[in-house]
């Protein structure tokens, strides 16, 4: 079985955690659909009992993220709210978390509209001032959760100096490492308690898939978070795993790719007459330039631009463009373009969105694996459209 110690992340995204099946010899995990598993005797049985508490499937994808994130925990969940929700549940009414302003509109949710009613507090911070974050921590403070690159707004945070924070105040430090992944970015070499991710996006990479996965070093808390996966049940179907773990095999490539490509386009972007701002960590321009370069080992595929002309542009734009299709998600073979004032962060009150900078105006960019030369032919023809709002 591949370790993380033996082997280059490009090597664990295919080998990691994972060994030929000992009673066919098959290279790829199988997939095991049972539910319930025969014991020798009550109690007696070879590693599994019921399939919301564990299957093979589901474990052999656990070791392979766990592996690349430099974790000696995975744990997958049925989506990455799942994932989010389930480390929340390690919480209890009247704790509070402080979470990055600028987050996935899911997140904001989960957090502002599902959990507040149960108890748990969250004060949203721009996480860049780590002296406003120690401000803000209270006696009943336990959790700090941040994105890195944020969604959409793409701010690069200080991963080491959240972390000596979060040991300093004995707070457990989440990172959704989604946008970034392992390839990029490992957040528990830096210092982070947990690592989560939306395993639909990148780590899966075909969009077809839902699931969410969260790696961890601390055996305490990977043992919590196996009694709330197992307890509560956001637990994944083993297609589903099979389907992540096949996705993992091709991750480094399609990285790669994505970087490439969207370091050639934001440029091009920056350049545009027609285009007001772009946001991509790769530029020197972005505020976060040279915590990026020395956090992250690319800029990602994710890119975010302000279009000239306000929403009228922005429909125009998006019903033009071909290949750069107008749907939410993100991370797949296909680019995507969206708009996150009217979809993916739409929960977020207009004044709070005005507030981060996701104007009307805002277009987030998911970059595939396509030829870079027909992604720019494709943009260009969105500009055309929109060029008569500008």
């Amino acid at each position: 079985m591949a370790t993380s110690t033996n082997f280059a992340l490009e090597t664990l995204c295919i080998h990691g955690g994972q060994h030929a099946d000992p009673n066919s010899g098959a290279v790829m995990e199988p997939i095991v659909l049972s539910t319930t598993f025969v014991q020798d005797g009550p109690g007696n049985h070879k590693g599994w009992d019921y399939g919301r508490a564990g299957n093979p499937t589901r474990d052999t994808l656990e070791r392979c993220i766990a592996s690349l994130e430099g974790g000696t925990h995975g744990i997958a969940f049925s989506s990455g709210c799942g994932a989010t929700t389930s480390i929340l549940l390690l919480l209890k009414a009247g704790d509070h978390v402080i979470v990055g302003d600028d987050v996935y509109g899911g997140t904001f949710r989960i957090f502002d509209k599902v959990l507040k009613q149960f108890g748990l507090e969250a004060t949203f911070l721009d996480l860049s001032d780590t002296a406003k974050v120690e401000a803000a921590i209270r006696p009943n403070t336990k959790m700090l959760w941040l994105e890195t690159p944020s969604n959409p707004t793409l701010k690069i945070f200080d991963i080491a100096a959240m972390a000596t924070l979060g040991k300093k105040a004995n707070l457990t430090v989440v990172v959704d490492n989604t946008f970034a992944t392992p390839m990029l970015q490992q957040p528990l070499a830096l210092g982070a308690d947990i690592v989560v991710h939306s395993a639909t996006k990148y780590l899966n990479g075909h969009s077809d898939v839902v699931l969410g996965v969260a790696v961890t070093s601390d055996d305490a808390l990977a043992e919590r978070l196996h009694f709330v996966q197992k307890a509560a049940g956001a637990t994944p179907s083993p297609f589903d795993s099979y389907l992540v773990l096949r996705g993992l095999k091709t991750l480094a490539v399609r990285v790669d790719r994505c970087v490439a490509s969207a370091t050639k386009i934001a440029s091009w972007l920056e350049a545009h007459d027609q285009v007001a701002k772009v946001l991509y960590p790769g530029l020197a321009s972005h505020p976060d330039h040279a915590l990026a370069q020395r956090q992250m080992k690319g800029a990602g595929g994710m890119i975010s631009f302000e279009l000239r002309g306000g929403f009228p542009a922005v429909d125009a734009f998006l019903r033009a463009t071909q290949l750069f299709v107008c749907a939410e998600s993100l991370g797949g073979v296909e680019s995507l373009a969206e708009h996150p004032a009217s979809m993916t962060h739409a929960s977020i009150p207009a004044e709070a969105r005005t507030a981060l900078g996701i104007s009307d105006g805002l277009i987030r960019l998911s970059v595939g694996i396509e030829h870079e030369k027909d992604l720019l032919a494709d943009l260009e023809r969105g500009f055309a459209a929109a060029k008569a709002y500008r």
